[in-house]
């Protein structure tokens, strides 16, 4: 099993706080602005503080023509089709309902990796992603009813988690002809490209002033969330096995709950407080280090 530096375990725990509590916030936020501009107008304000960091680091901002190809592909299933799918979903779900199928994820991905990429995982990592399974059940255990009546909402987080899971393996086995950091600032430049078209398409009509808790909102997704967060993620993706990076980031969608519990008085049952164990035991078997 892998083990973690200091740094690794230090940028983990900031990213598990920072997108643990951005359940609640976007739901917040879409509550007072439109979908789609709210998250377009957070990735115009993390852009370019990529941007700053990139400049300087000293880093290339150019990349190769040859690898556009390869750049498309890795925009769309690790940034579009999650930014674009999750803030549309958003509005029909609970916040920390949202987190839990977002964060299927780490499911997608350990099987991905097993059935498509030949990733040998242990008896215990495969304990792992079935605790973490078991918590998803049981923390969607009284989202039944909802799942029936509202099933776009559903299947759009699904569709989102499974394409980044896919994503995530891509990203891990790319060779990219640039610093990480230069192609994640591409990736997100032009996933605010496509964002910014996708609202002027369909929520021009609705646009108007976002008042105080939208603006709070779209601040803390474009500082925290886009300009340091999903650079965060894009480093542990690549410097650590799939089955670490994702199922250890699965306190995410736990503190999504509790959060969404205690801020916006989303109710919890025992079955969530199963699964936080469940989620734990998840964490512990791919951090916890092997007997050498």
């Amino acid at each position: 099993m892998p083990s973690f530096t200091p740094k690794q375990l230090v940028l983990l725990v900031a990213l598990t706080i920072v997108w643990g509590l951005n359940w609640p916030v976007m739901k917040l936020g879409v509550q007072h602005f439109p979908p789609l501009s709210f998250r377009m107008v957070s990735m115009w304000i993390g852009l370019p503080i990529l941007a700053v960091f990139v400049t300087t680091k000293g880093l290339p901002l150019t990349i190769p023509r040859s690898y556009w190809g390869q750049l498309a592909k890795l925009t769309l299933f690790n940034m579009v089709l999650w930014h674009c799918l999750i803030i549309i979903a958003i509005p029909t779900l609970s916040s920390g309902r949202a987190a839990i199928l977002g964060y299927t994820m780490p499911i997608f991905s350990a099987v991905f990796g097993s059935l498509f990429f030949k990733d040998k995982l242990s008896l215990r990592a495969w304990a792992g992603v079935g605790a973490a399974f078991l918590g998803v059940l049981l923390l969607l255990w009284h989202e039944v009813g909802a799942l029936g009546s509202k099933p776009l909402g559903v299947i759009l987080m699904l569709i989102a988690a499974a394409g980044w899971a896919w994503g995530t393996q891509l990203l891990r086995r790319a060779e990219a002809p640039v610093p990480l950091m230069t192609l994640s600032l591409w990736m997100v430049a032009i996933t605010t490209v496509v964002l910014t078209v996708l609202a002027f398409v369909f929520e021009r009509k609705q646009w108007h002033a976002p008042d105080q808790s939208a603006l709070a909102a779209i601040a803390f997704n474009g500082v925290l969330v886009l300009g340091f967060a999903q650079a965060v993620w894009f480093y542990l993706a690549r410097s650590l096995p799939p089955v670490a990076s994702t199922l250890s980031v699965m306190m995410i969608p736990v503190l999504g709950v509790f959060v969404g519990a205690w801020w916006l008085g989303e109710v919890l049952h025992w079955q969530d407080w199963t699964a936080v164990c469940l989620m734990v035991v998840a964490i512990a078997s791919v951090l916890w280090p092997s007997k050498s």
